[in-house]
């Protein structure tokens, strides 16, 4: 198995490293069928015996993270020995203390509130460590509604009323943040703590000015308000969001196109990433399997979402590490050769591009590298491996030691 294991991730390495010469492309859907159209190419999955049956815990019914947690689950439970089966919770929170548990195997987390579990933080009351991360996947937009077109900007929200999410969510911190980057505060809206569809219900019902949604653009539960009423999206300056950027780096400017929801102007606000976590004792063979599985058909996979995975963007956490049985496994896969080529193989591997990469606390280089610890993380933006950039660097420190013990 181990043989296997590291053939492919070699082969892989090979291949990527000769043609890489940029950042990975983004899969975009496929097209719909026709008479004349090439049979669906069968997935392309990793050569691993691995069997498991996993719980995933998305969020609301009506959101990104149950709609695209169930697609990608259904596909990889389809084609691997894998089963995963997406359940619907209350969002971030609770699935990274459900995964914490074990209650969960896998959960779908805000950046920033998996920043606040690591560190202890806003929602939680002390570290939350228990669980591993696959991916980041994409981006989640904070998204301003309201059915009132003189509800122009942020400001626009004071005295209003306004849903902020559920009381201590991911959603209400983010509410927060934008609010404050405005000088406001709670107490200058009439706040209301409700969910996602509670929100769009009572929009719909006028009971509400607006509603603070944050999810992977078009979401559910607005696609569904727009097809019986006009909605509208506020949108954040470039001065405010610099500001609020400045002060919460997790935040990323982001724009939402008008045909999103058919809105008569684009939207500029912020966005942070949705990350894939998993246990912190999830089998590393069956960790590798989902995330190759899911980068590696993101074409075949029905839900819109799919476009936005690439290995790029997959590789952009590095606040939480992984787990050490990940970084452990990466290390075995990617040198359980000798060590001494190992090194060399993966120093050659990185000087053949020029891609922008990470290691540890230090800034952004080119070129060459000087340590297998950089190699690896080079390595694994090159080759397509799925696990985060923390993992690959722990791998090549894994793979520092194998040489410090001069293996042949």
């Amino acid at each position: 198995m181990k043989k296997r294991i590291a053939a492919l991730v070699l082969c892989l390495a090979l291949v990527f490293a000769l043609a890489a010469c940029g950042e990975a492309a983004p899969a975009t859907e496929s097209a719909a069928p026709t008479e004349s159209a090439a049979p669906v190419a069968p997935a392309d999955v990793p050569d691993l015996e691995v069997s498991a049956n996993l719980d995933f815990g998305t969020g609301s019914s009506t959101g990104t993270y149950y709609g695209f947690g169930g697609a990608f689950g259904t596909y990889i439970s389809n084609n691997t020995g894998v089963t995963i089966t997406a359940v619907s919770t209350a969002g971030s929170q609770a699935n990274i203390e459900m995964v914490d548990a074990g209650e969960y195997d896998l959960g779908f987390v805000q950046s920033d509130v998996m920043s606040y579990a690591y560190g202890g933080t806003n929602l939680f009351t002390e570290a939350v460590t228990g669980f591993t991360t696959l991916a980041a996947l994409y981006m989640e937009q904070v998204q301003i509604v309201t059915l009132d077109p003189s509800i122009e900007t942020v400001a626009d929200l004071e005295g209003k009323t306004v849903s902020i999410g559920a009381r201590g969510s991911g959603v209400y911190f983010n509410a927060i943040d934008v609010l404050g980057a405005y000088g406001l505060t709670e107490s200058d809206i009439d706040p209301i703590f409700q969910n996602f569809d509670d929100s769009v219900e009572s929009l719909q019902d006028g009971r509400i000015d607006a509603a603070f949604i944050v999810a992977g653009a078009p979401t559910t539960s607005i696609t569904q308000l727009a097809t019986t009423q006009d909605v509208y999206l506020v949108s954040l300056d470039q001065e405010h969001i610099d500001a609020l950027i400045e002060t919460s780096p997790y935040y990323s400017a982001y724009t939402i196109s008008a045909d999103t929801y058919g809105t008569a102007n684009d939207c500029t606000t912020v966005a942070i990433s949705a990350v894939l976590i998993g246990r912190a004792d999830l089998d590393p063979d069956v960790a590798y399997t989902i995330a190759y599985t899911l980068f590696q058909n993101a074409d075949k996979i029905s839900h819109a979402k799919a476009a936005e995975l690439s290995l790029e963007f997959g590789a952009s956490v590095t606040d939480v590490p992984s787990s050490a049985s990940s970084s452990v496994w990466a290390a075995r896969a990617s040198c359980s050769t000798s060590a001494k080529r190992c090194r060399s193989r993966l120093l050659r591997s990185a000087s053949k591009s020029s891609i922008r990469f990470r290691t540890g606390s230090s800034s952004a280089v080119q070129g060459s590298v000087a340590s297998p610890a950089s190699a690896v993380s080079h390595v694994w933006k090159v080759s397509g491996w799925w696990l985060p950039s923390s993992s690959a660097l722990a791998a090549g420190q894994e793979a520092d030691k194998l040489i410090s013990r001069k293996e042949p």
